[in-house]
């Protein structure tokens, strides 16, 4: 089973407004979020995928557990890379258990200067019970000072939500993802309101 609902739609990213063009062809998405609050962790992201001006699938997720659960994970980029550099990021976490931070700076190495890697285009928000990090294959690991990532077309529409939320409101941490991404959804039209968000609890 596809892991990410999705198996035969991808989404493309490129810098500035995730999208990439191939001949006519150009994939938009998403947004997810990722909030770190009061000894929770949550992740969730949009469904929308668009081909040009057209919804081709409404229910994606580009959200998903790793290493059994202790590792939430999501995506803006095509599923194909997404799952290929996942793969990679679980091989690291193996080789070093318990530390995020090194298993995302060495990916992030490999990504960076293999020939193959170089070439694929996503970008990744991982999250332990210790830290949140925005992986990139330019080579930058970054962990938010205020344990908010997100990342995609609607990206900034969330992280603006999410820090008025942390700021002035006691939700929850997968409370305020969802009240972020409901009102990315409600803003970017390359992302939509069919939300997925997975929770994680921080260690006690």
């Amino acid at each position: 089973m596809d892991p990410f609902g999705s198996a035969l739609q991808s989404t493309r990213t490129e810098a500035n407004d995730h999208a990439i063009m191939k001949t006519d062809i150009v994939f938009r998405g998403t947004t997810v979020v990722c909030v770190r609050r009061d000894g929770q962790v949550a992740i969730g992201s949009d469904g929308q995928v668009t081909m040009n001006d057209t919804i081709v699938k409404a229910q994606a997720e580009k959200v998903r557990t790793m290493m059994d659960g202790k590792i939430l994970a999501g995506f803006a980029g095509s599923v194909a890379d997404a799952l290929t550099l996942f793969e990679k990021f679980e091989a690291r976490m193996e080789r070093h258990p318990g530390n995020l931070a090194r298993a995302a700076v060495e990916l992030a190495k490999e990504w960076r200067s293999d020939r193959y890697l170089r070439r694929l285009e996503a970008l990744l928000a991982v999250a332990d019970s210790d830290q949140s990090l925005l992986i990139a294959g330019s080579g930058e690991v970054i962990e938010p000072d205020d344990g908010i990532l997100a990342l995609g077309s609607g990206g900034a529409y969330a992280l603006a939500a999410a820090r008025a939320l942390m700021e002035h409101s006691s939700l929850g941490a997968a409370e305020m993802v969802r009240a972020s991404l409901q009102i990315a959804g409600e803003i970017c039209v390359y992302s939509n309101t069919e939300i997925t968000v997975l929770e994680l609890e921080e260690k006690s």
